[in-house]
């Protein structure tokens, strides 16, 4: 095991499943050169846990309950731009290393690693080394301004949906049959259709079940009951 210089490495570790930080507490005490000086569970208790430790580098969850790791990596690293932090995901996200990267984290790591290649990578990043190929987050980076270039365009598109067309949406994401929905609406089977047409093309996609879709991202609906054909 290669040493880092004279002192140890202090980490602190945020999960908010306390049960997993503690074993990767437990698991780094093999590793001479590092030590765990807290294990907390939430975003607020990380930022304290900076505060009063001084740690360098963090070991943070992405999914936590209130505070999110990257807003709390984010807000650490707005009152100390030289601190090095870590993001631990147990998810398969595609996006989460530019999110990261982008909140000031040094890196990404699986929680599925083995505890070796975490404690190496918590060496390279207290000697401020890249975690990534430069291609791999550039890549990551180019990803997500995509996404955000095509949620902000979708979200353009909804806003040009007349009221009516918003009931309508509305209506079709209750499960409602065509039937039910016009005479709902007070409208025609003929008009209802107009409408329907008129939102798949403002919308740009091909179906009604892309166009619920497309709502529901954006919030215009917050469910969706599939006991009807919606798509039909």
């Amino acid at each position: 095991m290669a040493r880092t210089g004279t002192r140890t490495i202090a980490v602190l570790i945020v999960d908010d499943e306390r049960t997993f930080g503690e074993a990767l507490q437990l698991a780094l005490r093999h590793e001479r050169d590092l030590t765990v000086v807290d294990v907390v569970t939430d975003g607020e208790g990380a930022l304290e846990a900076v505060r009063r430790h001084r740690p360098d580098v963090v070991l943070m969850d992405v999914a936590m309950p209130g505070m999110s790791g990257i807003e709390a990596t984010r807000r650490i690293k707005g009152s100390d731009p030289e601190a090095r932090v870590l993001i631990l995901s147990g998810h398969e996200d595609p996006l989460l290393l530019a999110r990261a990267v982008q909140a000031g984290a040094i890196g990404l790591l699986r929680k599925t690693e083995a505890v070796a290649t975490v404690a190496d990578a918590v060496r390279r990043a207290y000697r401020g080394e890249p975690i990534h190929d430069e291609d791999e987050v550039e890549s990551a980076l180019r990803r997500l301004r995509h996404r955000r270039s095509a949620e902000a365009d979708a979200a353009t598109r909804l806003q040009r949906l007349t009221p009516r067309e918003r009931q309508v949406l509305e209506r079709m994401a209750t499960g409602a049959s065509p039937e039910e929905i016009a005479k709902t609406l007070g409208m025609s089977p003929h008009t209802l259709r107009t409408h329907v047409q008129n939102i798949l093309l403002k919308l740009g996609v091909h179906s009604k079940m892309e166009a619920l879709v497309l709502a529901i991202r954006h919030g215009l609906v917050t469910t969706v009951d599939l006991t009807e054909d919606v798509v039909g």
